[in-house]
């Protein structure tokens, strides 16, 4: 009976031979799946920078108009900065089941106290065109930052169309905008949009 568990002995030392083996295979098998899993990650995040980048760019190019208008009122100010505050509204938002609404408080910054009076003229249809526009958003998109300067560069657009400033713009989805001169901005009344309440419920 002795000879028998001698002989087992060289079959544990062929065992405990093999496991060093083993191991560093599974290192190496973990090493290059860790790697390639790095290695994605990576290469999805610098794709999803390239696509904000351009969707950024391409809002900046939109937004050409208006800041040319607003760069030209600013190079001659004529006193201090004049605002037209506009009642707040209520809103329900495009959210699927209607349940979600948007209280927002607007105030415009104009020319001056001559421009004022001619928004005040408009100021029916601007806030008719700003409620259609909110109306359109969801809360998703209010709850974020970019959202909401997307929303006041829009109001900006709406409240210029009654000036004749982005008419050309809504009408051929921003092909015409960029034809309109410089001058032509300088004579609009409105200058910026303000947030004076931001609620999504």
């Amino acid at each position: 009976m002795a000879t028998k568990p001698d002989a087992a002995k060289p079959d544990d030392a062929k065992l405990d031979a093999d496991e060093p083996v083993k191991k560093p295979v599974r290192r190496k098998k973990m090493l290059i799946i860790i790697a390639s899993l790095v290695l994605v990650l990576v290469l999805a995040g610098g794709t999803a920078f390239f696509f904000i980048s351009k969707q950024r760019a391409a809002a900046l190019e939109g937004a050409d108009g208006e800041a040319a208008a607003v760069a030209a009122a600013h190079e001659a100010p004529k006193g201090p900065p004049v605002y037209l505050p506009m009642d707040n509204m209520v809103v329900n938002l495009a959210d699927p089941g209607g349940e979600r609404v948007a209280q927002v408080g607007i105030t415009l910054q104009v020319l001056d106290a001559h421009a004022s009076d001619a928004v005040k003229a408009y100021l029916p249809v601007i806030r008719s065109g700003v409620l259609m526009l909110i109306a359109q958003r969801t809360s998703d998109e209010l709850l974020t930052q970019e959202g909401k300067q997307k929303l006041a560069n829009d109001i900006l657009r709406e409240t210029l169309i009654p000036f004749g400033g982005a008419a050309a713009g809504a009408a051929a989805g921003g092909a015409k905008k960029k034809a309109v001169k410089a001058a032509d901005h300088a004579e609009l009344p409105v200058l910026g949009v303000l947030f004076s309440s931001f609620i999504v419920q």
